[in-house]
């Protein structure tokens, strides 16, 4: 569908600003803008914050009104708000522009899935097409952390000032994309609000474990770099080649992965087999403390393997199931969930890394382990739970439970 190959294209575009500003935020803010670190912390963790409380609202929103206005002038918001970084000089200027950029991210993306499972109406072919977004999403970011490397080696005011704008124009060409899917031709015979989400139990447990997988993010950003520097005597340099790994092997696989998250069901047995290979990563990690060597690099290269396939997994059946167990009239309400579920481990993710692998070595690793099997070992009863109480045609919940 050319309206769903612009989207795809925008994304990439927009995600190749996402990388560009990804790698050069950090020292924008604090060299060139001027902020204490603790200033930004703070900030980002409220932004994050307004992020998680937004989402749902946000798919509600979208919902009654339709997915591609909502994602559109969402998209436009955050183009400003960055365009606003060039103006930051204080930390009301940076909450004022981190808040909305950030904070829209979060329900931006649950829209955004709203409005391809709107357009797509078979759920195979919905996480076929989720997948294609997200290996476009990956290729933009390897070329947009490219181009943030040479603006890092720059070093000026000038080069910040260019690369920021071009991430703003970067959210103009995904709005100009966006307007160009299908809009909506009818209204739901119902629009149910956020309520009817909150009150969906079993989706509502789905979604925290599924979403504890999300983890496996923090250990590519966190966890492998605190450990290889502190725990092990092997080079800083392998958590870059483990990143490069991780994006090749998501842009290769991550469409063919979608046929393991078919069906409700396939999508929970995928989401277990994705904590068991995470938690094999973990333990593999953990036998190369003091390690070095060739033999200790292609232990941490093997658990860079089953991370990677842990991840896929988790990704196509975090898909299956949300897009499997919501309700059609509500779309945004239930992505919405989904999103503010995992945006509440990322919140936390980095502190539980830093403890558990920073400060205990490797038992912190089987720490992880753990807790990777424990959130995965409930999700096929869950999901079961699930599918009894949704309505025979799929669109919406039984009346008992």
């Amino acid at each position: 569908m050319d309206g769903l190959r612009s989207l795809l294209w925008g994304r990439g575009v927009s995600a190749l600003g996402d990388g560009l500003w990804f790698t050069i935020w950090a020292l924008y803010l604090t060299r060139i803008a001027g902020l204490p670190p603790v200033t930004v912390g703070v900030g980002l963790a409220v932004a994050s914050a307004a992020g998680m409380a937004a989402a749902v609202p946000l798919g509600a929103f979208a919902d009654r009104v339709g997915a591609r206005p909502v994602l559109v002038a969402l998209t436009l918001v955050r183009a400003v708000a960055m365009a606003g970084y060039l103006a930051v000089d204080g930390t009301w200027s940076f909450l004022a522009v981190t808040v909305p950029f950030t904070a829209l991210a979060t329900g931006g993306t649950a829209v955004r899935t709203a409005l391809i499972t709107g357009v797509v109406t078979e759920p195979a072919e919905r996480v076929r097409v989720l997948a294609r977004q997200r290996v476009a999403q990956h290729v933009g970011y390897a070329a947009g952390a490219g181009l943030g490397a040479l603006v890092l080696t720059a070093d000026t005011r000038w080069a910040y000032t260019v690369a920021i704008a071009g991430n703003a124009v970067s959210f103009l060409a995904l709005a100009g994309a966006t307007l160009l899917v299908p809009a909506r031709t009818g209204a739901p015979p119902e629009r149910p609000g956020t309520r009817v989400v909150l009150r969906d139990r079993p989706y509502l447990c789905v979604a925290a474990a599924t979403a504890v997988l999300s983890l496996c993010w923090a250990m590519l950003s966190a966890g492998l770099p605190l450990w290889l520097s502190g725990r092990t005597r092997l080079p800083l340099g392998l958590g870059g080649v483990v990143v490069v790994l991780s994006s090749v092997g998501i842009a290769v696989f991550q469409v063919p992965f979608a046929r393991f998250a078919r069906t409700a069901g396939q999508a929970a047995r995928t989401a277990v087999v994705s904590g068991v290979v995470l938690a094999a990563s973990c333990v593999l990690l953990a036998t190369t403390a003091g390690g070095a060597g060739a033999g200790a690099v292609t232990v941490v290269v093997l658990a860079a393997v089953l991370h990677v396939v842990g991840e896929l997994g988790y990704v196509a059946a975090n898909w299956g199931l949300s897009v499997q167990l919501m309700r059609e009239d509500a779309k945004g309400a239930y992505q919405g969930v989904t999103e503010a579920a995992t945006a509440t481990v990322q919140m936390v993710a980095p502190g539980v890394f830093t403890l558990a692998v920073g400060g205990l070595g490797g038992p912190g690793w089987l720490l992880i382990a753990a807790v990777f099997l424990a959130a995965v070992a409930p999700v096929p009863a869950l999901t079961r739970w699930a599918v009894r109480t949704r309505s025979p045609a799929g669109h919406g919940l039984a009346r008992s439970r």
